[in-house]
């Protein structure tokens, strides 16, 4: 059972509580210094030396958010309408239409990025059959980006190859040319699982293409036979070699049939998946002006996209309207931060973060001027505080930023930089990078899963995140001084190690592009 810490209904009331105080103590005819033309303009604006601006938000946007709103209405729409978000379908297409009116009826300025995703991809009729000495049905569903196989499939014989380590394959030895590989794996329920299952594939990929397989079946994570789809293909091209993820008891089962009848499996593999060219996608960006430093830019991002076995509620749809909720509570506060904040919607992260590394190279020109990166991608569970990405120079702005929620508990921060969403390209470009750390909750078991559906959201946690995102955002676009800097190329290189990032990149197959600058800022 996963532990998660719960707001009882006593600390709203004292929320709400404090908000209508915190309102009663601002005299209401004095100047407001938020709004330009109004107070002293070289006020400290959520800082050290004066917090009372983000204490003013706070107690604007908490009642604007935890009051009634279009989020849980905005929210169905996304997910039991358009439903599973793949990018480059046409369910993608009514998504970014969505996100579009969503911003507009909350009064934001909106419009929307393109960029060319450089293939399609689409599931077929997958099947895979034994042809003996045991038969018995096996439920999979392909790796996102797979290759497809020939029309009507091939035979071959199916191996155990364990965990694909080294050992494993030195015992599987010649068998592997020309067969199916079976590779193991353990149940998922942490987020570390849940990277290995990104780490591992890799150099299994590799050496299976080396040594001559035709395929790979990946032992699902999950129990109770439930179905998830993810790519090991992360820089949105088709892979290497075909690849399937098989129920994970149907899995077990071939396993202990193939160590029952050694070298005597034989099965029919067809998967027909459907690939398409290059089509031009979108990212949706709402905007609101800075009044001092208009041309400074705090971001609050999610990714739009999700894998289709479910309806992408989740991952991330929740999180999605999230930024469009903060922006709306923002907008509707009246006060205007210093600096612009801008909320995106980004496409193709399913296919490694394609839409954000996009959206990065086409705003090269202003990254010296993009002061934070902040986003959101891991449900519902609770927030303790933000990922910072290596950056300890930035958390005590971030806690000053935090401080009038400080009782919710969320002003807990790590310094782990990692692959895995949006914020990757900015942060491998020296931009300050904020990544919400949430506990499980109910994550990882529903994880591109075709149980996660909208009944998975906690409406009132969404709320609560809104909250502290908005706030987060607002009070770093307002601060007198930045965040923190771009760091250069040759700071980002100490980063990079110093995190273990750089292990991560080796064997995610990013490390070239990040060594000659293909990726990330240029040497």
């Amino acid at each position: 059972m996963t532990c998660r810490k719960i707001f009882p209904l006593s600390l709203l009331f004292f929320l709400f509580a404090s908000t209508f105080v915190l309102e009663a103590q601002i005299p209401p005819a004095k100047p407001n210094p938020l709004v330009p033309g109004q107070g002293a303009q070289g006020k400290a604006g959520c800082s050290a030396t004066e917090a009372s601006a983000c204490t003013e938000a706070a107690a604007k946007i908490l009642p604007i958010v935890m009051g009634a709103s279009p989020l849980e209405e905005n929210l169905r729409r996304l997910t039991d309408e358009i439903g599973g978000r793949v990018t480059g379908t046409p369910q993608m297409a009514k998504a970014v239409e969505w996100g579009v009116g969503a911003f507009r009826a909350a009064g934001v300025d909106v419009h929307t990025e393109k960029y060319t995703l450089p293939v399609t991809w689409s599931e077929g009729d997958t099947k895979l059959e034994l042809l003996g000495p045991v038969k018995f049905p096996v439920r999979l569903k392909a790796e996102g980006w797979s290759p497809a196989t020939p029309a009507g499939g091939f035979e071959a014989s199916l191996v155990d190859v364990g965990y694909g380590t080294d050992d494993d394959f030195a015992r599987a030895g010649s068998s592997v040319k020309g067969a199916i590989l079976l590779v193991h794996s353990d149940i998922g329920s942490t987020w570390a699982d849940l990277f290995n299952e990104y780490l591992r594939p890799p150099t299994i990929i590799e050496y299976a293409v080396k040594e001559g397989a035709k395929a790979i079946l990946w032992m699902g994570a999950r129990e109770r036979l439930l179905l998830y789809r993810h790519t090991n293909s992360l820089a949105g091209e088709i892979d290497k070699i075909p690849q399937a993820v098989l129920a994970r008891e149907d899995a077990m089962r071939l396993v202990r049939t193939v160590a029952a009848y050694p070298g005597k499996v034989q099965v029919r593999f067809d998967m027909p998946n459907k690939i398409g060219g290059p089509i031009e996608q979108e990212n949706v960006v709402g905007e609101i002006r800075g009044y001092e430093k208009p041309d400074e830019i705090v971001i609050l991002g999610a990714h739009l996209d999700s894998w289709e076995l479910g309806t992408g509620a989740l991952d991330n749809g929740c999180n999605a309207e999230l930024v469009i909720e903060a922006a709306r509570a923002i907008k509707a506060t009246g006060l205007l931060p210093r600096r612009t904040i801008r909320f995106v919607l980004f496409s193709g992260e399913e296919q490694g973060t394609i839409g954000s590394f996009e959206y990065v190279k086409a705003h090269r020109a202003e990254l010296d001027k993009i002061r934070a990166m902040i986003t959101y991608d891991s449900g519902i569970g609770r927030v303790t505080g933000y990922s910072l990405g290596g950056r300890r120079d930035i958390e005590a702005g971030v806690r000053e930023v935090l401080k009038p929620l400080e009782s919710w508990g969320a002003n807990n921060h790590t310094y782990d930089a990692s692959f895995g969403t949006d914020n990757f390209d900015f942060l491998l470009e020296g931009v300050p990078t904020l990544v919400a750390n949430q506990e499980e909750a109910n994550y990882l078991p529903n994880y591109h899963a075709a149980s996660d559906t909208l009944d998975k959201v906690d409406m009132r946690e969404l709320k609560l995140h809104t909250v502290l995102a908005a706030l987060t955002a607002w009070g770093i676009a307002d601060r007198s001084e930045p965040l923190g800097k771009r760091l250069s190329r040759a700071e980002l290189d100490v980063l990079v190690k110093e995190t273990g990032l750089d292990q991560q990149l080796k064997s995610l197959g990013y490390w070239d592009a990040w060594r000659s600058g293909a990726r990330g800022r240029k040497p």
